[in-house]
């Protein structure tokens, strides 16, 4: 993996957890706050892409189309799939879960589909990163995992990890075989995802003015931030990253939310959540060095 790869997956887990942490301000406005940044990311992003559309640097095939297409169906299924994990278990259930085996599997996926052959280095670096995350979550009680909602925190957790596992093998297929551009891909996924939310919203646009009322200022941070976060992972893939390793490093992520979480929410760290983040910064050197 290059430098300049490298610097992009860093880059984006940064922005990825700053877009997070707005995200939680509006975790109560539930799926209308989706609705409402994705309108901003479609907004927000449209010169860029109709600019690239109006040179012509977009060729599309039906093939091309049909993973973009995917793409969008499978990023929503991935938003209500996580905020219903979240409506009956806990946040530190569902989202370690989730993280921890999306990697994994995007790994297999990297392995059987794109034909990559991962390292002895890389797998370990894996390792790590998902011991690492296990332990900012969980603060090395394990017990977390048993109490009430636990279960059903896994079940959604592991669902989710799946679907993170399959937008990211096919994302990585378009940008990297079909030659996509990461912009093009991430956008139209966003305006397929927007007219599929678009009845719920319809049904009652009162009720969305008031549920979003003083959260637009969020709601323009995440879909800004979000699909930029994205955008960066994907040109990385398409500069010849490997999948089996940028998936991982993306979990990179869990470890700048919990560094903001302690400065700016004034969270409590404690010695099991420092040491996950000491297990996360060797696992990412690992891959890096794979």
């Amino acid at each position: 993996m290059t430098l300049a790869s490298l610097f992009l997956i860093i880059f984006a887990s940064v922005i990825h957890a700053t877009w997070n942490l707005l995200a939680k301000k509006a975790a109560s406005v539930g799926p209308v706050f989706v609705f409402a940044y994705n309108l901003v990311a479609c907004v927000g992003y449209a010169p860029w892409v109709m600019y690239l559309l109006w040179r012509g640097t977009v060729a599309w095939t039906a093939e091309g189309i049909g993973f973009v297409l995917l793409s969008g169906v499978i990023h929503l299924a991935y938003s209500l799939c996580l905020q219903r994990g979240y409506q009956i278990a806990d946040l530190s259930v569902v989202y370690p879960v989730a993280r921890g085996t999306g990697p994994m599997l995007s790994t297999i996926g990297a392995i059987l589909l794109l034909g990559e052959a991962p390292t002895g280095r890389s797998l370990g670096g894996l390792a790590l990163v998902v011991v690492g995350i296990g332990l900012i979550a969980t603060r090395g009680d394990l017990s977390a995992f048993r109490r009430p909602g636990g279960q059903a925190g896994v079940r959604w957790g592991t669902a989710t990890g799946g679907l993170i596992a399959s937008y990211t093998v096919v994302d990585a297929y378009a940008v990297k075989v079909l030659g996509i551009t990461p912009v093009i891909l991430d956008w139209f996924s966003n305006l397929l995802r927007f007219f599929l939310l678009a009845p719920l919203v319809g049904a009652n646009p009162r009720r969305v003015l008031i549920a979003m009322k003083g959260h637009w200022w969020l709601a323009i941070g995440v879909g800004l931030l979000s699909p930029l976060s994205y955008i960066l992972v994907l040109a990385a893939l398409r500069s010849g990253a490997p999948l089996s390793l940028v998936a991982p490093m993306r979990e990179m992520s869990m470890m700048v939310g919990t560094l903001l979480a302690m400065a700016i929410l004034r969270e409590s760290a404690g010695f099991w959540r420092l040491a996950g983040c000491g297990v996360l910064i060797a696992g990412v050197v690992a891959l890096a060095g794979a």
